[in-house]
């Protein structure tokens, strides 16, 4: 029997956009993932700052961002979890759930190594599932070897072979909220549907009239 591969994304999604999808469409074909789930955080540990749309907000966006793609799933456990949420708890959670049989990936985008020796217990992270680094839009090859003397040469090969090449998808949700909030247009970056109900909304800033 195959080996089933499960794919989490997390992040803020705040707003998810078409950088997102993109991606993450790209790194399921890479690892051959039967399944990409959007796992939303209430708040990350490193930031002092919650998101600026609320969870149920984000939550509807992600659900009409994915809504094409029958390779997509949306998880809420993130944000249903009292306290802060870790990702190597989380990559527990869904190990129980999927089973043995399962291998979990854990897709995080090149810009955010640099926060990668902050994340909690995160060598164990890297020994539970396989943290896959995505390429990002201005960003060279990752360079994992600075980390070499924190977190030993074991770990820094299990990483570097998980490094997958995606289409350079120059997006980020802070660029489309300072948009939306100016009232220009971001209909290159966002899917329609989720564009509409952020003006239905009036999320960001933006006009319910547009």
């Amino acid at each position: 029997m195959a080996e089933r591969r499960i794919a989490l994304f997390g992040g803020t999604f705040d707003p998810i956009h078409l950088g997102h999808t993109t991606v993450a469409d790209a790194a399921a074909e890479h690892i051959g993932a039967e399944k990409v789930i959007f796992v939303p955080a209430k708040r990350s540990p490193l930031k002092a700052f919650f998101p600026e749309a609320g969870d149920q907000d984000r939550l509807a966006m992600i659900k009409l961002a994915i809504s094409g793609n029958r390779n997509f799933d949306l998880s809420d456990y993130e944000l249903t979890k009292p306290g802060p949420s870790y990702t190597l708890e989380t990559v527990g959670y869904f190990q129980s759930r999927f089973g043995a049989d399962a291998s979990i990936y854990w897709l995080i985008g090149a810009d955010g190594l640099e926060d990668l020796p902050h994340w909690h217990l995160v060598v164990e992270l890297i020994d539970r599932c396989t943290v896959a680094v995505m390429y990002r839009a201005g960003l060279g090859p990752p360079d994992f070897s600075k980390f070499r003397s924190q977190w030993g040469a074991r770990h820094i090969e299990k990483l570097q072979q998980n490094v997958i090449k995606t289409p350079l998808i120059d997006i980020s949700s802070t660029e489309v909220r300072r948009r939306l909030a100016a009232g220009r247009d971001v209909s290159e970056m966002v899917c329609e549907k989720v564009l509409q109900y952020i003006h239905e909304r009036g999320l960001y800033g933006a006009h319910r009239d547009r």
